[in-house]
């Protein structure tokens, strides 16, 4: 029977890049540094929000290692291991299996769209040639979506598969995968931070957020009031959540996640496509109402609205 060996709350991280769009690793350690420091149980590395299809393997391995280095077992590290074919993602998770990370989560291949059978077999091979724990990770918003069936199976079926990472924002989904596993057979990860309250009350594990990567106080604090009773408060910290995820949603998710960094004092570099001037406001305008809803709430999260790149203070 599997254990449960990933649980809590973990930061999905951006990768801050320099104006060659090269991965920085000066920046990097300041975001490690910063939410772990701040209540959070580990940090994920190249997974959506860090947009892992515009790095190449090397790059990719270079995050992982230095992320294992810089942390040194203070906390958890997982690296996505996630590319558009199997002849990329098995080297990609040999060598990353190599570096010192706690399991691997490996997303579906993306671009062209393939059947459930598909999927099956290639996490079934990926997780067959690398002797590591595994997540699934359902992203169905930018690669092939998992469907309940076929992620149970696959639980069930591969003996280093020990969870999922769930970031279809399918609230259906929760009750299924939580009734499909005996106690303690696998654990399950919410992905989307608006089912972070609603999946631990179902049952779920924990969460792998990427607005824990610029509000850790935040996402540390709701599942910490959950797993201790405190229910009420629990859901005033999520419908507080819920007013960020309102702003973060009218920009490409890793956009607002970077913006929400730089507000806390962390400028991480320009963004992978031209910032138009429509979008410049927008950014903007998420940064003022991050600095005013901290303040009115009374909580610690403003920090130095930084220029970012073009976009002015």
């Amino acid at each position: 029977m599997k254990r449960h060996q990933i649980k809590g709350a973990l930061a999905a991280l951006i990768t801050p890049i320099d104006d060659l769009g090269r991965p920085d690793l000066d920046v990097f350690d300041q975001v490690i540094d910063f939410v772990t420091e701040r209540g959070l149980d580990g940090v994920v590395i190249g997974g959506a929000t860090g947009e892992y299809l515009h790095f190449d393997i090397e790059d990719r391995l270079r995050m992982s290692a230095h992320a294992v280095k810089r942390i040194g077992g203070r906390a958890s590290v997982i690296t996505s291991v996630g590319t558009s074919s199997i002849h990329s993602t098995l080297p990609l998770a040999e060598r990353a299996a190599q570096l010192g990370n706690e399991a691997l989560l490996l997303p579906m291949p993306y671009f062209f769209r393939y059947e459930q059978q598909d999927l099956e077999a290639f996490a079934e091979k990926v997780c067959g040639a690398v002797d590591i724990p595994f997540l699934l990770y359902n992203l169905p918003s930018f690669t092939n979506p998992i469907e309940v069936g076929t992620a149970i199976q696959l639980l069930h079926a591969v003996p280093n598969l020990i969870g999922m990472k769930d970031s279809s924002g399918q609230r259906a989904n929760l009750q299924p995968l939580a009734e499909a596993r005996s106690a303690g057979s696998f654990s399950l990860m919410v992905g989307d931070d608006s089912l972070l309250l609603s999946a631990a009350l179902a049952g779920w594990d924990g969460v792998i957020s990427g607005i824990a990567c610029f509000a850790p106080e935040l996402i540390a604090a709701v599942q910490r009031n959950h797993c201790e009773g405190n229910a009420e408060e629990a859901r005033r910290l999520q419908a507080m959540l819920d007013e960020i995820i309102e702003w973060v949603v009218r920009l490409p998710i890793p956009w607002a996640v970077r913006a929400g960094l730089a507000v806390r004092g962390i400028a991480n570099g320009p963004m992978h496509l031209p910032v138009s001037a429509a979008r410049a406001r927008v950014i903007r305008e998420f940064g003022e109402w991050l600095e005013g809803w901290a303040d009115a709430h009374g909580l610690p999260l403003r920090g130095v609205w930084t220029t970012f790149h073009g976009i002015p203070a």
